[in-house]
């Protein structure tokens, strides 16, 4: 993963400035695998936030171009990834698909919505990574349909050493606009946290799975 410094502690001002990333260590979130987190992010919240929006979307365009080359297809994941992965495809002139958990149920029983042709190059776009299984899932897809993946491109990265040990099991390139060392630099330099909650959260992050707060 290469990072872009600037971007990423830009990326992550402005997603703590709409609350899209909470930071709540004295009293812990816990998310949908039983994980207690001092954490939470939904970065679907930017999408209401047009300047903020537009930013990630140029910033997202620009990288995914210069890490990936042109694709012939942006995907995103759904559901988190639908919106700003449409924003992204339009940047770029592309032509867009998602990809769901599952095929339908009835209907046509999709599991890829939209249009894309065998062996044309996809890259994927994700709001956000934690363990990877999900987005992987999505590749999972993709790739079973005759794609050609590229890559993927998140919004945010926790750093998970389990994520990071899937995604080069895959061979799959993954990049990012920001991560959490660059979330926990920007908020205690803005004063969004202070240093016991910083050490609370570096302890977190060394063992999510079995943190107890």
């Amino acid at each position: 993963m290469v990072l872009d410094t600037d971007t990423a502690l830009k990326t992550a001002e402005l997603l703590l400035q709409i609350n899209a990333i909470k930071l709540r260590p004295e009293n812990p979130f816990t998310w949908a695998s039983g994980w207690k987190s001092p954490i939470y992010c939904d970065n679907r919240v930017l999408l209401s936030y047009p300047p903020i929006r537009n930013y990630v979307r140029e910033q997202m365009a620009r990288q995914v171009e210069k890490h990936y080359g042109r694709p012939d297809v942006i995907a995103g994941v759904a559901t988190g990834a639908i919106g700003i992965g449409i924003l992204v495809a339009e940047q770029l002139g592309l032509p867009f698909i998602y990809v769901r958990p599952e095929p339908k149920g009835h209907g046509r029983q999709n599991q890829i919505e939209g249009y894309a042709e065998k062996g044309q190059s996809v890259v994927v776009v994700e709001d956000l990574i934690s363990t990877g299984q999900s987005s992987l899932k999505a590749v999972d897809a993709l790739e079973a349909a005759e794609l050609k993946v590229k890559g993927m491109f998140a919004i945010f990265s926790y750093g998970f050493d389990l994520a990071e040990a899937r995604f080069k099991a895959r061979g799959l390139s993954l990049n990012t606009l920001s991560n959490y060392e660059s979330l926990i630099s920007q908020a205690l330099k803005t004063g969004y946290i202070d240093q016991n909650q910083l050490e609370t959260l570096k302890s977190w992050r060394e063992n999510p799975e079995k943190w107890n707060p």
